[in-house]
């Protein structure tokens, strides 16, 4: 019994914990499979859940802050499109770039919102509640940790499975995957390889925004420095591990979640293990993640990855 209560804790902090990581995952899908490598995620999400925070604590209205920080990470992922679909520049570089200029204006903008120290924490009547499902939270064991959540919590269950039948049972799908793979062939096809490849990053920048949110609402309401932690580093782990697949995306939010979690647990049990060893947990399993993945054995099936990833697409070259 107290195995199986211990077990429904663990999932639960597991889905609070991977929801900002899956939401930025998937959006992360969604660009990378139109052949557009973003690796400013980290300065996204830090921005996003500044914004949310910020527009939650003065305006009151969480809802309208989750839309503050998805919008915020739509237009981080506009400028990020600009240099480098319109302007050809390197995505690589661009998406460092990204990273670094969205985590130095999270921190100035995060200084204005409290104290001299940069910090401002509890959302008192302004941290994303939770809804109760009446029967299913009922459920023995897992009902109050399946169902007794936030709002972005419940759509998430449902995303990968929206996601997944568009990217593979839809003509906007086959478009999204085939200017990943082959931007020239598409283009002869009558594909408008810009626009396709716009529009997938600025839906993704959109959910990185979300993940963002969700941090400084409600998995650790309130606003520090570096509140992610590190996370956007993981969600290129993560796409990676998921091989830009948004329902194995779903299972290794959880695992990574899991993880995440049993440090805290560790801690709580008071292990004698030093709090640092054990928030290094989570960073140490996606180093082992990406090794695995990378390895010759592996790697060389290509496990998915769209065959332009990080291409620039200049069209006067298929002429």
């Amino acid at each position: 019994m107290d195995n199986l209560i211990f077990s429904a804790s663990i999932l639960g902090l597991a889905i609070r914990s991977g929801t900002s990581l899956l939401y930025a995952t998937l959006g992360e899908i969604i660009t990378e499979r139109s052949g557009v490598l973003n690796l400013g995620i980290e300065g996204i999400m830090l921005c996003s859940a500044m914004i949310a925070f910020a527009v939650g604590f003065h305006s009151g209205n969480v809802y309208l802050a989750i839309l503050a920080g998805g919008i915020m990470g739509c237009l981080l992922s506009f400028l990020f499109s600009l240099l480098t679909i319109i302007f050809q520049a390197d995505q690589v570089v661009s998406g460092l770039s990204l990273y670094i200029f969205g985590s130095g204006l999270a921190s100035f903008l995060g200084q204005k919102l409290g104290p001299a120290g940069g910090t401002l924490v509890g959302l008192v009547g302004r941290r994303l509640p939770r809804v109760t499902i009446p029967i299913l939270s009922k459920i023995p064991f897992i009902g109050e940790e399946l169902f007794n959540q936030d709002i972005l919590i419940y759509i998430l269950y449902l995303l990968p499975t929206a996601i997944g039948f568009i990217l593979y049972k839809t003509r906007l799908g086959l478009n999204m995957r085939a200017v990943g793979e082959n931007p020239y062939t598409s283009d002869v096809m009558g594909i408008k390889v810009i626009q396709v490849r716009m529009v997938c990053t600025l839906i993704g920048g959109f959910m990185i925004g979300l993940g963002g949110a969700h941090m400084s609402l409600s998995y650790a309401p309130g606003w520090t420095e570096n509140l992610t932690g590190g996370r956007g580093w993981i969600v290129i782990a993560m796409v990676i591990f998921s091989t830009w697949d948004p329902y194995r995306a779903f299972l290794g939010a959880l695992l990574f979640g899991g993880i995440s979690a049993l440090q805290f647990r560790f801690q709580a049990l008071g292990t004698p293990i030093p709090p640092a060893y054990l928030r290094m947990i989570p960073y140490v399993f996606t180093l082992i993640v990406l090794v695995i993945i990378n390895s010759p054995l592996i790697s060389k099936t290509r496990l998915g990855v769209p065959s332009s990833l990080g291409q620039n697409y200049r069209r006067e070259s298929a002429k």
